[in-house]
């Protein structure tokens, strides 16, 4: 199994000719401001037999990248939509209406849910979203290996048991932005960040016994995001730190091949 960074959160995995991607997007503009469309991501190397999503937040769902990136009829796995009225789910519903829009097999899954996709087994599990909408991180084995994809989660306290059953890792892909949102519809203002920093990241590294810790949900080259969403620094360097010997940074569009 090899997995390749599309950018942002996004991620294509391949084994024995067949592939997935996770989160994968193409349109950043909901995020960044004077987004310029081709910076900072890349496409699939070829169609993919199934779509997971971590949660349906635009820079993690993009129905229209998904439409062409799958082969027809491909499932797009997916957690539950949120509930309440159309101001508790602001940050989920353009992407919710685009997969209706794009006639994609959305079929929704819960935690701790396993399918089969092809040559892929595919695990959702339990994440917390730092909006409180509903999301889940994904485990995939293929070919005796095993990565974990975590969205945008928060730290949180499922870590070990996702450890129990699942570790070790070959490959575990973690966000590291440490993202802190001041948002109109979520005041006052949480003072945790609403995603991974890069201690956090380790350490969730660690518990899960990775071979290969990889951060991810970071831009360098796209500076301007909306106002209210300020994330550390230097993600990849202080990732790096922590991480140690297990702290392996990808390029967008770079490839790591577990079989070596």
């Amino acid at each position: 199994m090899r997995v390749r960074r599309l950018g942002w959160a996004g991620l294509e995995i391949e084994a024995g000719g067949e592939r997935l991607v996770i989160d994968h997007v193409r349109d950043l503009s909901p995020l960044f401001t004077g987004w310029k469309p081709g910076e900072g991501l890349v496409a699939p190397s070829g169609q993919a037999a199934a779509a997971l999503v971590t949660h349906l937040h635009r820079d993690h769902t993009d129905a229209s990248a998904l439409a062409d990136a799958l082969t027809p009829g491909a499932p797009v796995l997916r957690p539950a939509p949120g509930h309440g009225d159309d101001v508790d789910n602001v940050t989920t519903l353009p992407a919710e209406r685009e997969l209706v829009r794009h006639r994609l097999a959305a079929e929704i899954v819960d935690a701790w849910s396993t399918c089969e996709v092809g040559r892929f087994r595919v695990t959702a599990v339990p994440a917390v979203d730092g909006l409180g909408d509903p999301q889940v991180n994904w485990v995939v084995e293929a070919d005796g290996q095993r990565v974990f994809h975590g969205g945008d989660t928060m730290f949180h306290g499922w870590w070990w048991l996702v450890a129990r059953r699942f570790s070790p890792f070959d490959a575990v892909f973690l966000p590291a932005n440490g993202a802190v949102v001041d948002a109109p519809h979520l005041q006052p203002p949480s003072p945790l960040p609403a995603a991974l920093d890069p201690r956090q990241a380790a350490a969730a590294a660690e518990i899960l016994n990775a071979r290969h810790a990889v951060p991810m949900h970071y831009e360098t080259e796209q500076p301007h995001k909306i106002p209210g969403y300020v994330e550390v620094g230097d993600p990849e360097g202080e990732f790096r730190t922590h991480a140690g010997q297990r702290a392996r940074v990808l390029a967008v569009g770079e490839w790591l091949d577990l079989a070596m």
